[in-house]
């Protein structure tokens, strides 16, 4: 499935902040104090272990930034799977600017590749039915752009970006509006034809009461198999259902098998394991 990296405009000033965060007043005075300033190498980057890569563009732009007399040459693109041993990149120039740039390029990488990695270990496992995999709000705060990119490297798909783009009632919106179907209407009532109206439901009861009125989507939370089973039942194909809690890779494959469109899950961008990757230098 195709995906699309996000624009320069959005990751150069994560970048740039990282690097800021990092080299603060002074720099990096312990490369100014033990590099030579002419002194240049040339570094591999590599994966220590298996996954799917994510983040290159915000691991070149690092160096960049640092030193746009750096050159970083990709061996492999986001979303190819890597082995352990396997060369991501090869990075050279002047080597104060590489060891300055490593941690911050390298934390990028690594822990977009993790929320890869994951993805499409739940992608797989649901490789056989129609469900497709989606994130959620869940992200780290002001990465979110990234994080939701590297969940699509990973062959999933990204749930509502923001509180902007699509409307989802929760049951605290239920309860404060008086119930499933008054929701429903306010929702209909103060939003564009354009956007979409996704409900949250616990029960059949709710779930009944959402299609009686009509949405274009229902969150069916924290339900089992065959709760499942008897929801997408109940909805007929008149919206599309989203199973969401207690989804892994071990768990995915029969909350898939239910007949659901959409596994909704957030661990994968809130605790995915980073990646690990390193950078050797071989002159």
């Amino acid at each position: 499935m195709p995906f699309v990296s996000p624009s320069r405009l959005i990751v150069e000033p994560l970048v740039r902040a990282t690097l800021i965060e990092d080299l603060g007043l002074a720099g990096d005075v312990t490369s100014a104090a033990v590099i030579p300033s002419e002194h240049r190498s040339t570094v591999v980057m590599a994966a220590r272990k298996a996954g799917v890569i994510a983040g290159l563009d915000a691991a070149a732009l690092a160096f960049e930034l640092v030193d746009p007399a750096i050159t970083m040459t990709r061996h492999v693109q986001d979303g190819t799977t890597v082995g352990p041993g396997d060369t991501i990149a090869t990075i050279e120039g002047p080597s104060r600017g590489l060891l300055t740039a490593e941690r911050t390029a390298l934390n990028f990488l690594g822990h977009l590749s993790g929320i890869a990695t994951v993805t499409a270990r739940i992608v797989n496992a649901v490789s056989n039915t129609r469900a497709a995999v989606v994130c959620t709000r869940k992200t780290t705060p002001g990465l979110r752009a990234l994080e939701k990119y590297a969940v699509r490297a990973g062959g999933g798909l990204n749930h509502r970006f923001a509180l902007y783009d699509a409307v989802l009632i929760k049951d605290n919106h239920v309860a404060i509006a008086g119930g499933v179907s008054e929701a429903i209407r306010r929702a209909r009532a103060n939003v564009g034809h354009m956007v979409k109206i996704e409900v949250e439901v616990d029960t059949f009861d709710q779930l009944r009461e959402a299609m009686e009125i009509g949405v274009d989507a229902v969150l069916l939370d924290n339900m089992t198999p065959e709760q499942l089973r008897e929801a997408v039942t109940i909805v007929g194909g008149r919206a599309i259902t989203e199973a969401s809690g207690g989804i892994t890779p071990e768990t995915a494959a029969a909350i898939a098998a239910s007949g659901v469109d959409l596994l909704s899950v957030g661990w994968i961008t809130h605790s995915a394991p980073t990646l690990d990757i390193g950078l050797d230098f071989h002159s």
